[in-house]
Order: C-alpha cells, then sequence, then structure tokens
C-alpha cells in the first residue's frame, strides 16, 4: 500500500466515555474546532461497516475537517463490551451528540442498534438537518423480520408507507440495489454528470482525480428525486489510469454521487448529499476526499463558501486497508484510530 508523508498531528483530542458503561474505554474521540469556514460548527461522523474499512475513513476525514477547516468533530463507533472497534456489534455509544449536531456524516452497513440509539438518528432526519452518507450508507440499517424495534421502519427493507426503503431511500435516495461492476475487479472513476460541471461541488476537483478502487454500485435510473452530480466510470482495472471498460456497464454510467431534499414523515425537509464511494482506499485520492467535504459544505447550505480548492490534504500517516469482510483490525478502541 502506498505511504502518503506524515502531516502535522492534530494538537488535541478529547475521549468521550461510553454511555452506558462508566468502566469502559472510550467509545468515541472528538476534535477541536478552531479558525476556518467550520468555525462554531459541529460535525458527528459515525463509522460501522464491516467491509470498506469505514473505521479508518472517518477518523482521516474528522482530522481534515477540524485541522483545515475548524469544525468541531466527534467520531462514534461500534464498540463491543471491551470498548474496542468491532463493525459486527450493534452498539454505539454517544449517539447522543447528534443533539448538537450541524452535519451527521454517516458510514454504516446493515446495523440494527438498540432503540435508544436509534432514537437519536430518528430525531436527527425528522429534523431535516444536514446529511452526508457513504458507500453502504444508502443500506445503513437493517432489522430482522418480525422486529418490534419501532425504528424497524429505516431499515433497508422498511415496507412501512411512507418509509419504503428505510433511511437509505428516504433520506439519502437510494438503497441496496446491487454491484454494477466487477467487485474487488473494477474500479470507479468519477466523471461530472451531464449539466454538472460548474457544480460548487466540483470545485477544485481535477479532471480523472475522483477515483476509488471500489466498484461502482447500481442505483435505479433515473434516480427519482435526485440530481446526479458525479457518474461512475467503470474502469478495467483498481489503478487510477486504467482504461474505462467498453460495452453497456458504460453505457449508460451509474450516479456515483448526487444531491437531493430529503423529507422524512411528519419531518422537516433538508439537505443530503450522498456517495458510494467513500472507502479507506478511496480516501487515497484526493479528489474523492474534496468531493466528500465539498458536498458536506452543501448539504450545510454552504456552499458559497466553498474554496476553489477545499484542502483536503492527508492528515498524518496514511495507510488504508485493503477492503473485505470479515477485515476490521481486532482489539483498537477509538483512540488508537487516532493515534
Amino acid at each position: 500500500m502506498t505511504r502518503f508523508a506524515p502531516a502535522a498531528l492534530l494538537a488535541a483530542v478529547t475521549l468521550l466515555p461510553a454511555a452506558a458503561r462508566p468502566d469502559a474505554p472510550p467509545s468515541a474521540v472528538t476534535l477541536p474546532g478552531g479558525d476556518g469556514i467550520g468555525k462554531g460548527k459541529h460535525v458527528v461522523l459515525l463509522s460501522g461497516d464491516q467491509e470498506y474499512r469505514s473505521e479508518e475513513a472517518i477518523p482521516q476525514l474528522a482530522k481534515i475537517l477540524s485541522k483545515y477547516h475548524g469544525f468541531k468533530t466527534t467520531s462514534l463507533f461500534t464498540v463491543d463490551k471491551n470498548g474496542h472497534v468491532d463493525p459486527n456489534v450493534n452498539n454505539v455509544p454517544g449517539l447522543e451528540a447528534l443533539k448538537t449536531a450541524d452535519l451527521f456524516l454517516i458510514f454504516t452497513r446493515f446495523l440494527a442498534l438498540p432503540d435508544d440509539q436509534m432514537a437519536h438518528v430518528a430525531e436527527y432526519v425528522a429534523a431535516g438537518k444536514p446529511v452526508v452518507g457513504l458507500r453502504t450508507s444508502t443500506h445503513a440499517f437493517n432489522f430482522p423480520g418480525g422486529s418490534k424495534s419501532p425504528f424497524a421502519k429505516l431499515g433497508n427493507g422498511s415496507g412501512v408507507k411512507g418509509w419504503e426503503g428505510g433511511f437509505g431511500k428516504v433520506v439519502l435516495g437510494e438503497r441496496w440495489v446491487n454491484h454494477h461492476g466487477r467487485h474487488g475487479k473494477e474500479g470507479t472513476r468519477g466523471i461530472p454528470a451531464p449539466g454538472q460541471e460548474k457544480n460548487p461541488i466540483l470545485k477544485g476537483i481535477a479532471p480523472g482525480s475522483i477515483f476509488g478502487t471500489t466498484d461502482v454500485y447500481t442505483v435505479t435510473l433515473p434516480l427519482p428525486g435526485c440530481t446526479p452530480v458525479v457518474m461512475g466510470q467503470v474502469t478495467e482495472t483498481l489503478e487510477p489510469t486504467s482504461k474505462a471498460v467498453t460495452g453497456e456497464k458504460n453505457d449508460p454510467m451509474m450516479p456515483v454521487a448526487w444531491t437531493r431534499e430529503y423529507q422524512v414523515p411528519g419531518g422537516t425537509k433538508g439537505r443530503a448529499f450522498t456517495t458510494t464511494m467513500g472507502a479507506s482506499e478511496d480516501l487515497a485520492h484526493e479528489g474523492t476526499r474534496r468531493l466528500i467535504v465539498n458536498g458536506g459544505l452543501w448539504a450545510m447550505g454552504m456552499e458559497a463558501s466553498i474554496p476553489e480548492a477545499t484542502k483536503v490534504d492527508l492528515v498524518g500517516e496514511y495507510h488504508p486497508t485493503r477492503f473485505k469482510n470479515p477485515g476490521h483490525k481486532k482489539g483498537q478502541t477509538p483512540a488508537d484510530l487516532f493515534k
């Protein structure tokens, strides 16, 4: 894996204790805000996918938002009874941080969190507050058949009236459909969607710089209620210089980033930005990092503040792990992920 030169590390890290276990190791990491376009604003980031190493991607995004843009960030993780990060555990202490959040950046997959934790997510989206969804967050939650949880309606398989497709479909605009590119073999190159070349989300993004080793996801065309911003060109290999595959996979291309005005039943309207890219390996590419940061600024209504080239340099050494399920490094606490 490519090694990246270290940058200056953040000076202050606040560790938040596990909400339900006062004797447990800290379960969340908060980085301070400061000067920048995000001064005075709070971003809550949630990691909880089993394959694409969100537990590596989320800390890097939090560092970028805090160090370069002045956002206070709180990063939350799925943790086991010992306080170790484990994406297979349905437990995220600290979700009450959403009460003060100005942006919720979510990267989870098929979680079925306890009701007291899901309540914070439901309250946040009912208020129509800004959301950014990465990769598997189109299927962020999933509850077993026959679940009595009042929040099962947010699950990927939901058929509840007004909540068809769950959180993914209602908030982000799409649920899990399928792989479009060949998983683990074909990569994704981001191409501006027709007519979106001057979209502020694409400011400072050089042609070809949006890339990911994760394949293009299938979406339901024409993606009702959404505005595609970036299309996903399926590439022959996982190398950024790879040629595009020929044939129907790229004709037509699938959207891999889009914007949406969402409104859950009985809730207030809000903005959501979604990209089916964002795995830890994808963040090795500057254009992909800039797409996510700019998308978050748009979701918060700050598109006029997006600079010509949003600073998204990697903070510290970054060694993303090859995606696979299972594949997370065992025995790590949230604090370990910020060292």
